[in-house]
């Protein structure tokens, strides 16, 4: 199965990064992915933390929504929407929300990150806790794919990577990482905790992030990969926009799990 991890250095502009994102994920598509994940805050970077709140939507309705139902179906394509500020009951807090959609447009899978990014360091400081409120449930979902193996897909979400224990109680197949790393954690943790996860939960792991110096002036690190689950990186776009390509062997998971005897093809 071909996967695609898809890199992007998002603005303010919603429309602006949902055309973006748009014209990558047909490249993807293009290139015979069946799934695409975007990255973390796809659909904005604002100049401040409560432009998040300003463009926040309910479960089923609005243009971030939309614009990944619409594309899934037109483009026949399994879409992980990095992730979008969904609607709490506390208007001045929203959960940021990556949401899965089949080829068939519907919504099957949301998870709402658990794990609040913190991080100061003389004048470079963040706290997501200021608009965000954690989300409190792992998420998985089944992806059958043309290869006729069905993955498990576990869901997370950036600063989640610190956290081992998700990804234990995922017991998936795939991970997903939709990202924005700060240049500074990213230089130091992003690689070896990708690789990692992976190890450790013998899985792929599929990381798309922000990566350049957007118009906020924040710089993320970038390096989208997709990493096999002996650790090995077997694709990746270091800065800059760009689409990261890779294919998930359903035979070679079973090999490293002791189900299947060793094949020719599946090299650990």
């Amino acid at each position: 199965m071909k996967i695609a991890a898809i890199q992007m250095v998002s603005g303010p502009s919603v429309q602006g990064n949902l055309d973006a994102a748009g014209q990558w994920l047909a490249q993807a598509a293009a290139q015979g992915a069946e799934l695409a994940v975007l990255p973390e805050y796809f659909c904005v970077m604002g100049f401040k933390d409560t432009d998040k709140l300003k463009i926040q939507e309910t479960a089923g309705r609005g243009l971030i929504q939309d614009f990944l139902s619409h594309s899934a179906r037109e483009l026949g394509l399994w879409i992980v929407g990095g992730t979008l500020p969904m609607a709490t009951l506390d208007a001045s807090r929203a959960r940021n929300s990556s949401l899965a959609y089949a080829p068939s447009g519907q919504c099957v899978a949301r998870y709402d990150k658990i794990h609040l990014f913190r991080f100061a360091q003389g004048q470079e400081g963040y706290d997501e806790t200021r608009v965000l409120e954690p989300g409190t449930q792992p998420v998985r979902f089944e992806l059958a794919s043309k290869d006729g193996h069905v993955y498990t897909i576990g869901m997370s979400v950036c600063y989640d990577l610190r956290f081992p224990e998700l990804y234990r109680a995922l017991k998936a197949d795939v991970l997903l990482v939709p990202s924005a790393f700060t240049y500074t954690t990213g230089q130091a943790h992003w690689e070896v905790l990708l690789r990692a996860r992976a190890i450790e939960n013998l899985a792929y792991v599929v990381a798309a992030a922000q990566g350049g110096t957007h118009e906020n002036a924040r710089r993320t690190w970038g390096h989208s990969m997709l990493v096999d689950p002996w650790g090995q990186i077997l694709a990746q776009q270091p800065q800059g926009a760009g689409l990261v390509m890779g294919e998930v062997l359903g035979a070679h998971l079973q090999v490293l799990r002791g189900r299947l005897p060793a094949l020719k093809h599946c090299v650990l």
